[in-house]
């Protein structure tokens, strides 16, 4: 669904009433505010749709590329909200998880936050960003949820593997190892750059949510915007059903 901006009030998903805990990453690994970062006023509004019905535990997971603490982004972006807790990706207990795909495109399998399988709920929330002329939305939000020590700065050859992988590829696996429920994407503004955190910026004036692939999906036919991690998921999506 699409909203304006100024009336944008997040209503939880019947789903969220019945979750135990439920999870929102948001866009946070840098210190940059809104649109390079998700703004405080998202995460108050999702934050307080939740509590509207339920007193589920909230958790707020990011980590850094670097590895560097995440807890200074977190109180400069104003991330600071009772009954919520903050957690960093480099902090957390590592799982591995296997893709379901039959033929992984890139990676077979990942490790990731042991939180992240042990949550109800999952939301991925991002600005609108259009990076080297790609969309980078709700489920590219979710790469920086990989801890750096074993894919970024903090590895032998960090994100740049990644990204020799094709990082579309490793999104669309991500996306079937990594399931999330909810995408929700600020487009207050639209961000357009070469990297995540430099860039212009134009106004827009909208705010999308919904099934994080059903989200993207419709930002990119609205703005025309190419996002090829979109094709692969479609195409990784026969080999699934079969």
């Amino acid at each position: 669904m699409i909203y304006n901006t100024e009336e944008f009030v997040f209503k939880a998903p019947p789903a969220v009433t019945r979750a135990r805990r439920v999870l929102i990453k948001p866009a946070a690994d840098y210190l940059a505010p809104y649109p390079v970062s998700t703004s405080r006023e998202m995460m108050a509004s999702i934050i307080q749709g939740i509590r509207d019905v339920s007193d589920t535990d909230i958790i707020i997971l990011e980590g850094t590329p670097t590895g560097a603490p995440v807890a200074p982004v977190f109180k400069n972006l104003g991330y600071v909200f009772p009954r919520v807790l903050p957690l960093d990706v480099k902090d957390a207990t590592l799982v591995e998880v296997d893709s379901p795909l039959l033929k992984p495109l890139a990676i077979p399998t990942f490790m990731v936050p042991n939180v992240i399988l042990s949550s109800d709920y999952l939301i991925s929330v991002a600005p609108l960003k259009v990076i080297k002329q790609q969309g980078w939305l709700s489920i590219a939000n979710l790469l920086s949820l990989l801890p750096s020590v074993r894919y970024g700065d903090g590895a032998p050859r960090g994100w740049r593997e990644l990204y020799e992988l094709d990082i579309n590829m490793v999104l669309a696996d991500l996306y079937y190892t990594m399931p999330f429920d909810l995408g929700i994407i600020e487009a207050r503004e639209i961000f357009t750059g070469e990297t995540l955190d430099v860039g212009e910026t134009q106004p827009y004036g909208k705010v999308f949510m919904g099934d994080p692939y059903q989200v993207d999906r419709e930002v990119s036919q609205v703005l025309g915007i190419k996002t090829d991690y979109l094709r692969l998921i479609d195409e990784a999506r026969a080999d699934l059903e079969t």
